[in-house]
C-alpha cells in the first residue's frame, strides 16, 4: 500500500526524538556538540531497533522497541531524510506529560554597557560578555493569514491580529474588557471559520513580547509615532494608551487568562513597557479593562516537563534547555550586579560547573519560562518554581521571608539617549512595592519587571515608580544552557 508522509514539521520533531531516546551527546570543552563547523550538527542516523519495528509495519501503525533509556512507544513514519524506510518514532502522548513548547527568542540584537551606552558586542572573557544578544534562539516568525489571523511559525500559535472587540476600525478605550469579560468574548468568538478562541495564559501571551522596544515610561509628550511597543506591529495592530480618554501611553496592560494565586491580581503582559505585572481586577471603584488578543492552538504551550538528573541539573523536555538546580545564592549570597551576573556565569563556565563549560544567563523569556503561577510564597511558602529547584531565601524590604529576582541577559531599553541602563528581571518571590506607606506584594511572584544594572539600592528606600517598584539591582542567577538531548 502506498505511505503517506505526516507533516513535515511533525516529522522533523518525531525524528529528533528518535535520536534523543537512544543516543546520549557529550558536552565537549568548548561547549559544542561535534559535527559541523560552529556548532552545526547533523542529525544521527535512527537506530536499527527503530527501523526493525517497523519492518513488517504500515505508516502510522503503532510500534515500539527496546533502548538503554527502556521500551519506546510509537508510530511507524518516514524519516525526514528522504529514507522509505519506516522508522518508529516515539508518540508525545505516550512519552512525555507535556508537549514540547518552543520559547521564541525575544528579538534583542544589541549589547550594552551597564551606563545605558549601545556597545559592540564584547567577546568571551570581556566586560559584559555573554548578553542576550550574543546567544540567538528561536527568531520570531510570524504569517499574517489574510483573515484577521496571524499564524506564530515558530510556537504554532494563531493569534487574533487586533485588539478591535468592537469593530469599530479605531484601537481606544473603547475596546477594553474586564477580565470576565474578555474571557466570555474569546469563548464566544468566530474568526477565520474557527470558534475555538481562547484568553492565553500568561506564558502563551508572553511569547509574543519582542525586546526591540523601547520603554516609554517618563516620556511626557503625546506624539507616539516614535515610539517602539514591545510588539511586532507589522503583524500585530497595537495602540498606546488612550490619552483622550484619560489614560496613560503605557496603558496597554494585555489581559491573560492567569490569576495570581497569592492575591486578587491578574497578570497581564504590558506590550508599550515591556513587562507582566499582576493588575487589580478593580480600579477607582470599577472593573479595570484591558486590551484582548485571542489564541487557538497548542493547548499546552507553556507546560514543562522536568527530568531532575540527580547530578545538580535539571532538564525541561518541552524547551530543551538544562538549568542548575541550586542558584548563585549558595555560592553569592549578598547578590550581584548585571555586570557581576554576567561575569559570574563565565566563571562557574572557567570551572566547569556540574561537568558543563556552555552555562549562560537565561534571556527574560527563557526564565520566565521557568515559573510555576500555581505557587506564590504567599500561598505556598515556597518560590514560584518546581520545588525540585533550590530557591535561596531571603529577606525582603518588609522583613518578610522571600525569595529572589532573578537577573536575565535582557536589557530592558527605554526612549532615552542612553537606552541600556536597566536589566530585565522575573520574581520568583514577591514583587514588592511600596504603597501608602507601606511594602506590599504589589505585582505578584511571576512578574517580570527591570532593575538598574549598577548603583546603590539604598538610593530607593521606597522604590521606584508610581507604584513604588522595590529595587535590587544585586540580585540572583539562575544557570541555564541548551539541552540536546531534546527537541
Amino acid at each position: 500500500m502506498p505511505i503517506s508522509r505526516p507533516s513535515q514539521t511533525a516529522t522533523i520533531a518525531l525524528f529528533c526524538i528518535i535520536s534523543a531516546s537512544v543516543t546520549s551527546v557529550s558536552a565537549q570543552p568548548n561547549g559544542r556538540h561535534g559535527g559541523e563547523p560552529g556548532g552545526m550538527h547533523r542529525r544521527p542516523p535512527p537506530p536499527p531497533e527503530a527501523i526493525e519495528a517497523c519492518a513488517e509495519l504500515n505508516a502510522q501503525e503503532a510500534c515500539q522497541f527496546n533502548s538503554p533509556r527502556g521500551t519506546v512507544e510509537g508510530l511507524c513514519i518516514l524519516p525526514p531524510n528522504g529514507d522509505e524506510s519506516l522508522v518508529c518514532a516515539p508518540n508525545f502522548s505516550t512519552q512525555r506529560s507535556a508537549d514540547p513548547y518552543a520559547i521564541v527568542d525575544t528579538g534583542q540584537s544589541a549589547c550594552y554597557a551597564d551606563s545605558g551606552d549601545a556597545i559592540a558586542c564584547p567577546a568571551q572573557g570581556r566586560t559584559f560578555s555573554g548578553q542576550d544578544a550574543q546567544h540567538q534562539g528561536n527568531t520570531p516568525n510570524f504569517a499574517d493569514n489574510g483573515d484577521g489571523t496571524i499564524l506564530d511559525r515558530v510556537t504554532g500559535l494563531i493569534w487574533q491580529q487586533s485588539t478591535d472587540t468592537n469593530g469599530d476600525g479605531l484601537l481606544n478605550v473603547a475596546d477594553k474588557l474586564s477580565y470576565t469579560q474578555a474571557l466570555s468574548y474569546c469563548e464566544d468568538l468566530s474568526l477565520a471559520g474557527q470558534d475555538d478562541w481562547r484568553l492565553p495564559d500568561i506564558k502563551t501571551l508572553y511569547s509574543l513580547i519582542d525586546f526591540r522596544g523601547r520603554d516609554p515610561s517618563g516620556y511626557e509628550e503625546t506624539d507616539t509615532s516614535g515610539l517602539i511597543p514591545f510588539i511586532d506591529t507589522t503583524y500585530f495592530d497595537f495602540a498606546y494608551g488612550d490619552t483622550s480618554a484619560g489614560e496613560r501611553i503605557i496603558d496597554a496592560q494585555y489581559a491573560s487568562s492567569t490569576l495570581y494565586v497569592g492575591g486578587d491580581l491578574l497578570f497581564g503582559v504590558n506590550f508599550a513597557d515591556g513587562r507582566i505585572k499582576g493588575y487589580g481586577l478593580s480600579l477607582f471603584g470599577r472593573e479595570k479593562t484591558f486590551p484582548v488578543l485571542c489564541v487557538r492552538g497548542h493547548e499546552a504551550y507553556g507546560y514543562n516537563d522536568f527530568v531532575d538528573h540527580g547530578d545538580g541539573t535539571i532538564s525541561d523536555r518541552a524547551t530543551g534547555l538544562m538549568w542548575a538546580r541550586d542558584d548563585s545564592g549558595s555560592d553569592v549570597p549578598s547578590g550581584l550586579n548585571w555586570e557581576q551576573a554576567l561575569a559570574w556565569v563565565e566563571s562557574q563556565n572557567t570551572a566547569r560547573y556540574l561537568g558543563y563549560s556552555d552555562w549562560r544567563l537565561p534571556n527574560v523569556k527563557e526564565l520566565q519560562g521557568l515559573v510555576d503561577y500555581s505557587r506564590s510564597p504567599e500561598t505556598t511558602a515556597s518560590a514560584a518554581i518546581d520545588p525540585r529547584f533550590n530557591a535561596t531565601a531571603i529577606i525582603n524590604e518588609a522583613g518578610q521571608t522571600d525569595f529572589p529576582f532573578y537577573w536575565s541577559s535582557t536589557t530592558h531599553a527605554n526612549w532615552t539617549e542612553n537606552p541600556g541602563s536597566a536589566g530585565a528581571y522575573v520574581a520568583f518571590g514577591r514583587a514588592l512595592g511600596f504603597i501608602d506607606g507601606q511594602w506590599v506584594d504589589i505585582h505578584g511572584a511571576g512578574a517580570q519587571r527591570s532593575d538598574p544594572k549598577a548603583g546603590d539600592p539604598a538610593n530607593f528606600p521606597a522604590g521606584r515608580g508610581p507604584q513604588g517598584d522595590a529595587i535590587r539591582i544585586y540580585n540572583t542567577v539562575r544557570l541555564v544552557r541548551d539541552d540536546r538531548r531534546w527537541p
